[in-house]
């Protein structure tokens, strides 16, 4: 996996790193940029080390200047052997590349036979790398690898060091001795005796004086906290440690009783590194080296009940499991250096990860990004052992480096992993996992610090995810109340967006219909219900199913919204309703309207002007049982559009309707017709999401291919039926209509025969012909469908016409009109025997 690893990295690590050099934040100072800049080597060149020399005249040996150390990151440059400063007459790699220009590659072999010992004593296999800048100073990087620093290594090198060269920092102290850097001192542990060399800035630290102090380990670890003793000491004692690198923070008692926190990095030294006998394998640590530094400053300025304190407030106010997840990422992993952390909810055996930081899908391991589902991962708990042992347990388990792990958790955390369940209620709601890359020792407080943050999100996990699941709960209530998708329109387009309000559980009343219509008609509908609640959905959902029908039944506006008005007062809910509503004839391209206390409709004109249409209305449904809806009419062009909405579009505490319906109309007019679903999203930026907004909007384009129609209104006679074919005959000799015109004539004998037999009052017969299809209604003035027959017998006398229309046509149907119906028959014609269809 390393291999393969390398390789898909190899040639992508120098532009990501000239990139990030270049997007360092502007607003940096000159010794933070300084910092990022040298700490891309460690990102992106792989190195543990890093340091830049910058020249500074009269310090070197003689006066002849020096490369004086002026920033370094990473390992403590001394556990390297890296000075504070090289003069400019030594034999050094750095004097030498700095004077030659060249850059310097070595190994430890290489610096081991170097003749001067001050120029680079080597203490370990490590590789260095110099780099001479081009105004001067030097780039030192060091890596501990077997491979040394390859192509891809030595290019993001060149590349850092040349903005280095660009931005070159002013010469100063070295970083240890820099005011707001930690104070660090170094020491020698001898591991066989328990004698221990250490300067006056150690003693400092640990408030010992040169004469109290007696070089004995036990006596400089007297004042540890006892809860730390126990990590520590596992540092210090031969039986317990092994080559490579250290670091530890632990804290000690200053005189006044306040804990003081410092932290140790250390580098243990076989014996053959110091001198001892290197034939006796395998080698034990001989010697700990290393510095110490006041940790005070780099630790957050708050108690670790603080930081507790602060993940509850932020958990009490996390409403989403994706929200607590973002809580506990920004307590654990910032305070703890992890490196990655990832929370998953348990449900049945399988964990579904809800929150990875980092998100992105690099930082974690080819296993995991292999089973990525959707947006994040997820697996079986009997997958990973580990993790399910610690579920089992309900305990935290802790992986220091090295553990051996099963493979979808090993690179999770290589240099340590802890893994905690989160309980809840008796029952575990889900599992955190924190990994670091670098060998990690988790000090006592750290334990007790993950042990309460997994209390807290485990009973926040199990809220929220409550929480998900009422707010799915009304989200699918709220989508069943509103149309799936809109019809297809002849001569027209619509598009509707729906917007919940982000204010808790609420749902919403506000909604929308586009209702087709006989006779190429369609109806719109916008409407808002007072009120968020269940009652308001439930109101919304009855006044949508009213109008509705009543538009159905080919009631005009005015009608449709005076029955909804009287259905919302019988229904006594204490709630009321706006609405508008507007009938469209898509053929002619008028319309009428009614409103019922409701926005008006706003229209974008072919030329890009707006207009507000004012018209007057009635009063919202639900107040007067007997109220008043006037229509008014409308006229649209070939590409108007129009719009309707909601208040919660236009208004809010902020914005009052006026100016509202201004910027609305400014919007639309801005938006591009042709494409309306990008206009409806415009008109939704920064729209007021404390209320639900509903939009709708319909671009009337007018009827490529008009039908043609005729009517005739069919006396009651003792000749009427023959008066019908005969009309019916004509028309359809002037539209062209030859062969079928018989099976037509038939069609129509039965249909007026059953509305003047089967009902009272007038009836009207309509003919209309378009694309190939010929449609021949009746309407009367009785609700009673036609019912077709399931058995004649043969001395029936009647009931046989329905049957005749039904094999003599493609279609047929009934569908109210206006408190009647209209039966109507479709038959499909020959393209080469109908004529013209248009006028």
């Amino acid at each position: 996996m390393v291999s393969e690893r390398r390789t898909a990295d190899s040639g992508s690590r120098t532009p990501r790193a000239e990139l990030a050099l270049k997007t360092l934040a502007a607003d940096l100072s000159a010794h933070d940029r300084l910092r990022r800049t040298l700490e891309q080597t460690l990102v992106f060149a792989r190195a543990c080390a890093a340091a830049l020399y910058t020249v500074s005249e009269g310090e070197g040996e003689g006066g002849d200047g020096a490369l004086a150390l002026a920033e370094s990151v990473g390992v403590p440059r001394t556990l390297y052997g890296l000075r504070d400063a090289y003069p400019l007459t030594t034999s050094s790699p750095l004097a030498e590349a700095h004077a030659d220009g060249h850059p310097r590659w070595l190994t430890a072999a290489d610096l081991a036979r170097r003749a001067d010992p001050r120029s680079l004593p080597p203490l370990g296999d490590f590789f260095l790398g110099v780099l001479p800048l081009r105004d001067g100073g030097c780039l030192v990087a060091v890596r501990e690898a077997p491979e040394g620093f390859e192509a891809e290594d030595r290019a993001c090198l060149t590349a850092i060091a040349e903005a280095l060269t660009t931005r070159p920092p002013a010469p100063g102290p070295p970083a240890e001795s820099g005011r707001d850097t930690p104070r660090a001192a170094s020491f020698s542990l001898a591991m066989d005796t328990g004698r221990i060399e250490v300067d006056d800035a150690v003693l400092d630290l640990f408030g010992l004086s040169r004469d109290a102090f007696d070089g004995r380990v036990e006596t400089l670890l007297a004042s540890t906290v006892p809860e730390d003793l126990p990590s520590l000491m596992s540092l210090v004692e031969p039986d317990h440690v092994s080559l490579g690198e250290r670091e530890l923070e632990f804290r000690i008692l200053q005189p006044s009783g306040e804990p003081r926190w410092l932290r140790m990095r250390g580098r243990m030294l076989p014996a053959e590194e110091t001198g001892g006998d290197a034939s006796r394998p395998p080698p034990r640590p001989s010697r700990l080296v290393g510095t110490v530094a006041d940790a005070s400053t780099l630790r957050p300025g708050v108690s670790d009940v603080t930081r507790i304190q602060r993940l509850a407030a932020a958990l009490a106010t996390a409403g989403t499991v994706r929200g607590v997840g973002e809580a506990v990422a920004t307590a654990l992993r910032v305070p703890l250096r992890a490196d990655r952390l990832a929370l998953a909810e348990l449900e049945g055996d399988r964990l579904v990860v809800t929150v990875l930081d980092p998100p992105e899908p690099g930082a974690w391991p080819a296993l995991w990004r292999s089973e990525w589902r959707s947006e994040w991962p997820d697996a079986p708990v009997r997958a990973m052992p580990t993790l399910a042992a610690a579920l089992r347990e309900g305990r935290i388990t802790i992986r220091p480096a090295g553990a051996v792990l099963e493979p979808a958790l090993a690179e999770v955390g290589p240099g340590g992993l802890a893994v905690l369940p989160l309980p809840a209620g008796g029952r575990l709601a889900g599992a955190c996992l924190l990994g670091w890359d670098a060998p990690h020792d988790f000090a006592p407080d750290e334990r007790a610090l993950l042990t309460a943050a997994a209390g807290l999100a485990g009973q926040a996990l199990l809220r929220a995810h409550a929480f998900d699941a009422e707010h799915e709960l009304i989200g699918m209530l709220q989508r069943t109340l509103l149309p799936r998708r809109l019809p297809r329109l002849p001569g027209a387009e619509a598009v509707a967006r729906y917007l919940p309000t982000t204010a808790g559980l609420e749902v919403g009343g506000d909604w929308y219909d586009v209702i087709p219509l006989p006779d190429n008609h369609v109806g719109l509908v916008i409407g808002d219900v007072q009120g968020h609640n269940a009652s308001a959905a439930t109101v919304m959902g009855q006044m949508r199913t009213a109008l509705r029908a009543y538009a159905v039944e080919g009631h005009p506006p005015d009608v449709v919204v005076s029955h909804a008005n009287r259905l919302l007062v019988g229904l006594e809910s204490d709630l009321f309703a706006t609405c508008c509503y507007i009938d469209i004839d898509l053929e002619e391209g008028a319309a009428w309207c009614a409103r019922a206390g409701h926005l008006p409709p706003v229209l974008r004109l072919p030329d890009g002007r707006t207009e507000t249409v004012e018209f007057e209305g009635g009063p919202p449904l639900g107040v007067v049982a007997q109220a008043d809806y006037p229509m008014s009419p409308l006229r649209f062009q070939p590409g108007t559009v129009l719009a309707l909405t909601t208040d919660g579009l236009v208004e809010s505490a902020e914005v009052d309707l006026d100016t509202g319906l201004e910027r609305l109309a400014a919007r639309l007019a801005a938006g591009d017709p042709a494409r309306l679903d990008q206009a409806a999203d415009a008109l939704l930026t920064d729209a007021n999401r404390s209320d639900d907004v509903a939009l709708l909007l319909l671009r009337y384009d007018g009827m490529a291919q008009r039908p043609l129609r005729e009517s005739w209104s069919v006396w009651r006679v003792p000749e009427a039926v023959r008066h019908a074919r005969r009309f019916a005959r004509r028309v359809l000799r002037a539209w062209g209509v030859g062969e079928e015109a018989d099976a037509a004539m038939l069609v129509v004998s039965e249909l007026v025969t059953n509305g003047l037999v089967h009902t009272d009052g007038p009836v009207r017969l309509d003919l209309i012909l378009i694309n190939h299809r010929l449609r021949i209604a009746v309407a009367d003035s009785s609700p009673r469908t036609p019912i077709k027959p399931t058995g004649l017998g043969w001395e029936a006398t009647g009931g046989r016409g329905i049957l005749l229309v039904e094999a003599m046509s493609a279609a047929w149907g009934s569908v109210p009109a206006s408190g009647g119906k209209q039966v109507w028959a479709e038959l499909a014609l020959e393209p080469e025997l109908q004529g013209p269809a248009s006028d």
